[in-house]
């Protein structure tokens, strides 16, 4: 088993259907009130590439890339085109998007995540597979160079800094990432009589932990 550090062409990801699901356990009680609990302190996002595809084209390039990662055994990027951005779906990525951390004058290695708010709640998503190219960075609203003051791990989404940030700074990042998948079923069914007609496979995606 292994993470392949390729992305599902996103023309054929582009029109799936999906997003998050959480896991909660209920428990009615006698009395009609209910204890609710969840074992996840993550959700998990399930798609559907099938409805992406337009084109027995498109067909041919889902099964090079299924088998290219062995069905199920092999990990690989996905771009979910609802959420792919460290700020609004219609903004450009920048520096001061998503607090990363407080600088404690030691720690140079900060994980990217993105902090989801509705109300006084909020969500803390880890972000493990940033694009290339996309992530900024700035510590108390200077923005930092790329490259020189500090680096990106691709693979982990980890922020180094050169330098560690001064103690009570805030340290922040802007991105794109992808979404670390696999396929969740080791056979995908297609038919040309049955696309022709606009019938379409489906071709189930689940989320993997890192």
């Amino acid at each position: 088993m292994a993470f392949h550090e390729i992305r599902f062409p996103a023309n054929l990801s582009f029109g799936s259907v999906g997003g998050p699901e959480r896991r909660t356990e209920i428990v009615t009680l006698a009395n009609g009130f209910e204890e609710r609990n969840t074992p996840w302190a993550h959700s998990r996002r399930r798609y559907d590439a099938g409805v992406g595809l337009r084109s027995l084209d498109d067909v041919a390039m889902l099964i090079s890339f299924f088998e290219a990662r062995a069905g199920q055994l092999h990990g690989f990027r996905w771009k979910d085109w609802s959420d792919f951005k460290s700020c609004a779906p219609s903004g450009t990525p920048g520096p001061a998007d998503q607090l990363i951390g407080t600088g404690d004058g030691v720690t140079t290695v900060f994980q990217l995540q993105k902090t989801y708010v509705s109300g006084l709640q909020q969500y803390t998503r880890p972000i493990r597979k940033p694009v290339a190219g996309t992530v900024v960075a700035g510590v108390s609203e200077d923005p930092k160079i790329a490259g020189l003051e500090f680096e990106v791990d691709i693979k982990t989404g980890e922020v180094t800094f050169m330098l560690p940030p001064d103690v009570g700074t805030r340290v922040t990042a802007g991105f794109e990432f992808d979404v670390p998948v696999r396929f969740d079923s080791d056979g995908i069914q297609t038919s040309v009589a049955s696309f022709q007609a606009g019938d379409v496979p489906a071709v189930p995606i689940v989320e993997i932990r890192l």
